[in-house]
């Protein structure tokens, strides 16, 4: 039996336990490629852009009540808004146009024709002061400065109101040049009438051709630049805010949308906010739609029954002082004028008064076609029997002066009771009472139109703002439920 050794001492050296084999040394990481060479790390991820960020949180916000409620009351909100601010910048558009069509183009299309009609009035009167001689009377001069300073001062006036560039601004710098040229010929015409000398009636023709040829056209250019303006005013002032009109009935439908799909999910019938931005929305759809209607109505009157009749008034005014211009300038030259049409000779002042008739009879039987009361048809009656008893009279005259007897013929032209003067001061006055009526006609109709507006633009971004907060509070308090 082996007994257990009873001494205390370690064993020997190399006894006991077997030793572990060496490990070998270990490369470090850097070195495990081999040949000094890094070991490649993996690629980092890319990171992901704040917008897909935001889809994919909108993404998982859809999946829930909650989540869904926001974005249907955002774009609710948004939609809104957007319907305030379209309907506001539309429709202050639209009344800036009106407001320039009542305050700023049909005026200066009136001083327009107002200068055109005081020229035309300040030869009309300078050819009936020379035909009077050395005894020119002083209502025939007054008349003639009159025109002459009515135009100075319309001419003042229009380039106040135009731009530094724009051909209107070049058409009343080159009338400007010509009134003094113009005023210096008829001068010279009174001072040889007077002397008796007859080159007086040169210089007469000779202002009367620069009236003609060059005033004159220019003056209708002016009339017509402005009236495009004011038509151009008009088609600002008039369409339907159609981009506006839209985003009020869309907005409309998502609203009616929303409160259907919370009734189907809460059984409840009215969310107060939602019900509120409705009425907000519905108030500002109909102001827009019904004020622009009326405005648009107001608008057309004005321009149907107002700038159409002042046109045709002006036109038919100029004609009828053209023509008493050229019955005075036929006494003047006495023949020394002539036309030739086909193999016909004719006085060309004869001709052209003929011709202007011809004109004033066609724009009086428009201007009573587009009267549309007994107030603006009553001048235009009047008018027109001047004008019938003037052709005439003038008749009368053309026919004394063919036959020798200047002095007779004069007289039935300037003379007192019986000449044709008296025709043509009734057909101006009626004309006159006539374009009165109609301008108090287009301002009661462009007012009126401009007033339909008032106040439209503000109050649509008011509501839009009261029906986005609407929207608001309705969805915040279907939220409230969830907490």
């Amino acid at each position: 039996m082996t007994q257990p050794p009873k001494s205390s001492a370690a064993p020997p050296a190399g006894a006991g336990a077997p030793t572990l084999p060496a490990v070998p040394p270990q490369p470090l990481p850097h070195q495990r490629a081999g040949a000094g060479v890094p070991a490649a790390s993996p690629p980092p991820q890319p990171r992901r852009t704040a917008f897909a960020e935001g889809v994919d949180r909108l993404r998982a916000a859809a999946t829930t009540e909650p989540g869904r409620l926001r974005i249907i009351g955002a774009l609710l909100a948004l939609l809104v808004v957007a319907f305030g601010a379209v309907t506001a910048w539309q429709t202050t558009d639209r009344a800036a146009a009106a407001d320039d069509v009542l305050g700023r183009s049909q005026p200066l299309s009136s001083d327009a024709a107002d200068i055109y009609r005081s020229l035309a009035d300040a030869n009309t009167a300078a050819s009936s002061g020379f035909l009077a001689g050395g005894q020119e009377t002083e209502t025939s001069r007054d008349r003639y400065e009159r025109g002459i300073r009515t135009a100075a001062e319309k001419l003042v006036r229009a380039a106040a109101n135009s731009d530094a560039d724009s051909p209107s601004a070049a058409t009343i710098a080159e009338l400007n040049r010509l009134l003094p040229e113009y005023k210096g010929l008829i001068e010279r015409a009174r001072t040889y009438n007077r002397q008796g000398f007859p080159v007086g009636g040169a210089y007469l023709r000779y202002a009367n051709e620069k009236m003609q040829k060059e005033m004159l056209p220019a003056a209708e250019r002016l009339y017509s630049t402005e009236n495009r303006r004011l038509s151009a005013d008009y088609g600002d002032a008039e369409p339907y805010p159609w981009a506006a009109i839209a985003l009020g009935v869309l907005a409309l439908a998502a609203l009616a949308w929303a409160q259907y799909r919370s009734y189907q999910r809460t059984n409840r019938v009215l969310n107060h906010g939602l019900v509120a931005a409705t009425a907000a929305a519905t108030v500002a759809l109909l102001w827009l739609v019904v004020g622009h209607s009326v405005a648009r109505s107001n608008l057309g009157d004005s321009y149907d029954h107002g700038v159409r009749s002042l046109n045709v008034l002006h036109e038919a005014r100029i004609a009828s002082l053209k023509a008493r211009g050229n019955e005075n300038l036929t006494l003047v030259a006495r023949g020394a004028e002539t036309k030739k049409v086909g193999d016909e000779t004719h006085d060309a002042y004869d001709f052209d008064f003929q011709k202007n008739m011809g004109a004033l009879d066609k724009g009086l039987a428009e201007a009573r076609r587009l009267a549309d009361d007994k107030a603006g048809e009553q001048p235009v009656t009047a008018a027109v029997g001047n004008m019938a008893e003037w052709k005439k009279r003038h008749a009368s005259a053309r026919e004394q002066d063919e036959n020798g007897n200047y002095q007779q013929a004069l007289d039935m032209v300037i003379g007192g009771k019986g000449a044709t003067v008296e025709c043509f001061d009734g057909v101006d006055a009626s004309l006159a009472d006539a374009l009165g009526h109609e301008e108090n006609e287009f301002r009661q109709a462009a007012g009126d139109g401009r007033d339909a507006m008032t106040g439209l633009p503000v109050g649509a971004a008011v509501l839009a703002v009261l029906a986005a907060a609407g929207v608001l509070l309705g969805i915040g308090r279907r939220l409230s439920e969830y907490r």
